[in-house]
């Protein structure tokens, strides 16, 4: 790796994420997998079913 690639992998392992961020993650990946399998999934349905999880 570059020296410059170098520092920002470091730099990325050292990044903690919030609860609420990791949550908009899980969100975010399950939306982006979820559309692929059918294209009437929306994000708030998502971020409903989420919810309902808590």
């Amino acid at each position: 790796m570059s020296s410059a690639l170098d520092k920002l992998v470091e730099q990325a392992r050292r990044v903690r994420m919030t609860e609420p961020q990791k949550t908009e993650q899980r969100i975010s990946f399950a939306f982006g997998t979820a559309k692929i399998e059918n294209d009437d999934v929306t994000r708030e349905m998502v971020a409903e079913a989420a919810r309902r999880q808590e």
